[in-house]
C-alpha cells in the first residue's frame, strides 16, 4: 500500500514588494507609520479626555461659585454666609465693595484649588490607564520580535528545521522574519551537505587506511621477510596509525561542533575513571602517577563525547609531563549548579601567551606541528568543541612550577 506524505502547512504569503528594491511603496505599512499612528492617536485621545474632564470640572466649579455666594442681602443689609467672609458692621459704600470683592476673590481661589486638585487626580488616573494601554499595545506590536527570538533560540539548539513563517502586514518585522527564514534555508542546506560530506569522508578515508594497515600487518607477520623490509613496514604502520588518528580526530571535531540534541544523565566521575583506565598503562610506562578524588557530578549530555574530553586531557597530561616523578591529578565535583572536571599535571613551564594557541587545531607547545609522537594536535580542540556543544567551557591555566591546570565546567 502506497501512502502519500502529508502536505506541509502552507507558509504565509511573501511580501508584495521586493525588499532589495530601493524604491519602496509609499503606502507600505511600516513599523514607524504604525507606531506613529498608534501613539499619536493615543496622545490625541488622552488629550481629548483630559480636556473634557477639566471642562466638566470647571463648569461645575463655576456653577458652585455662582449658586453659593459667600454673602446675602437681607432687608437691604449685606450679611456673610461663610465664616471666612467678613464684612464691616456699619460699612460705607467703598468699604462694603472692598469687603465683597475680597470675599468673591477668596471664593474664586477656593474654586481654583478644588479644580486643580480634581485635575491632578484625573491626570493621575489617565496616566495609569495610558501606561497600561501603551504597554499592552507595544507588546502587541513587538510580539513578532519575541517569535523571532524564540525561533532563533530553537535554531541555536541545532534544530535548523524551525521557521518563523511570520504572517501579518508587510512591514520591517515581516521583512526581517522572511530574511531570517531564507538564511535558515541556506544554513540547513549547508549543514546537510556538511553531514553528508562527513559521512562520505568517513567511509572514503577509513577504508583505504584500514586496507593499508591490514596489508602491512600481513607482511610483518611473515617470519621470512628481510629485516629492512620489517623495519620499513613498522615505520609505515606507525605512519598509517597516525593518519587514522588524524582522520578520527577530524571527524570527531566536525561532529562535535554542533549542539547535543539527545542528552542522557552522565556522571563526570565515571567518565574520568574510564579515562584513567585507558591511560593507566601509558602513565606507568612514563613513570607518571595518577591521583585525585572524584566526587559524583551528573550532567545531561553524550557520554561518549564527554569521555573523549577526559581522555584527551589525560593523554595530554601524561604525554606532556616531566621525565621522572611526574603526576596527574584528576578531580570532579558539583559546585554552584555546575559540574567541574579538573585535570592538573606536572610538566614543562607553559607561558601564559601560549595558552590560547593550545586550543587551535594542529597546534602544540613550542610550535610543534609535525614529527611528534605525542598526538596529531587535535586533542584540546576536540575537548573545547565538545564542551561548547554541551553548553560548557574549558579553561587552561599555567601551573606554578610547570604544567597546566585544565578546568572543564558543564551545566548540571
Amino acid at each position: 500500500m502506497v501512502t502519500t506524505p502529508a502536505p506541509h502547512p502552507q507558509a504565509p504569503p511573501k511580501p508584495t514588494w521586493d525588499p532589495r528594491d530601493p524604491v519602496r511603496p509609499l503606502l507600505r505599512p511600516t513599523i514607524r507609520i504604525r507606531l506613529t499612528l498608534l501613539y499619536g492617536g493615543m496622545f490625541l485621545i488622552a488629550g481629548i479626555l483630559l480636556l473634557s474632564i477639566i471642562y466638566l470640572f470647571t463648569a461645575q466649579a463655576l456653577s458652585d461659585s455662582t449658586s453659593q455666594l459667600p454673602f446675602k442681602v437681607v432687608n437691604g443689609t449685606v450679611q456673610p454666609t461663610t465664616s471666612w467672609c467678613r464684612l464691616p458692621e456699619s460699612p460705607t459704600g467703598d468699604q462694603l465693595n472692598d469687603a465683597v470683592t475680597l470675599c468673591l476673590r477668596h471664593q474664586s481661589d477656593l474654586a481654583l484649588d478644588d479644580l486643580l486638585r480634581r485635575s491632578l487626580f484625573a491626570l493621575l488616573g489617565l496616566s495609569i490607564i495610558a501606561f497600561a494601554f501603551g504597554y499592552a499595545m507595544a507588546g502587541r506590536v513587538l510580539s513578532p520580535l519575541g517569535r523571532i527570538t524564540r525561533t532563533a533560540r530553537q535554531v541555536a539548539g541545532s534544530d535548523l528545521s524551525r521557521r518563523i513563517e511570520l504572517d501579518g502586514p508587510d512591514d520591517e518585522l515581516k521583512e526581517l522574519a522572511d530574511t531570517f527564514d531564507e538564511m535558515l534555508d541556506r544554513l540547513e542546506r549547508a549543514f546537510t551537505a556538511q553531514q553528508r560530506f562527513v559521512a562520505n569522508a568517513s567511509h572514503e578515508l577509513r577504508t583505504p587506511l584500514a586496507i593499508n594497515r591490514t596489508l602491512l600487518e600481513v607482511h610483518l607477520s611473515d617470519p621470512g621477510a628481510p629485516v629492512e623490509l620489517q623495519q620499513l613496514g613498522k615505520t609505515l604502520l606507525a605512519t598509517n596509525e597516525r593518519s587514522e588518528q588524524l582522520v578520527e580526530g577530524l571527524l570527531l571535531l566536525a561532529r562535535s561542533d554542533n549542539q547535543i540534541i539527545e542528552r542522557k544523565p552522565v556522571d563526570l566521575a565515571e567518565v574520568a575513571e574510564r579515562g584513567v583506565d585507558q591511560v593507566h598503562a601509558e602513565a606507568e610506562a612514563k613513570d607518571v602517577e595518577i591521583r585525585g578524588e572524584r566526587a559524583p557530578a551528573v550532567v545531561q549530555g553524550n557520554g561518549v563525547l564527554l569521555e573523549r574530553i577526559a581522555l584527551n586531557l589525560l593523554q595530554n597530561a601524561v604525554r606532556y609531563n616531566v621525565p621522572e616523578g611526574g603526576w596527574v591529578e584528576v578531580t570532579t565535583e558539583a559546585k554552584d549548579g555546575q559540574a567541574v572536571l579538573v585535570v592538573s599535571n606536572t610538566g614543562p613551564v607553559v607561558p601564559a601567551y601560549e595558552i590560547d594557541n593550545l586550543f587551535e587545531p594542529f597546534r602544540r607547545l613550542r610550535q610543534e606541528r609535525t614529527g611528534s609522537d605525542k598526538g596529531v594536535g587535535l586533542g584540546l580542540s576536540i575537548a573545547r568543541s565538545v564542551a561548547r556543544a554541551h553548553g560548557g567551557r574549558i579553561i587552561a591555566e599555567p601551573r606554578e612550577g610547570g604544567g597546566l591546570v585544565m578546568r572543564v565546567t558543564l551545566p548540571i
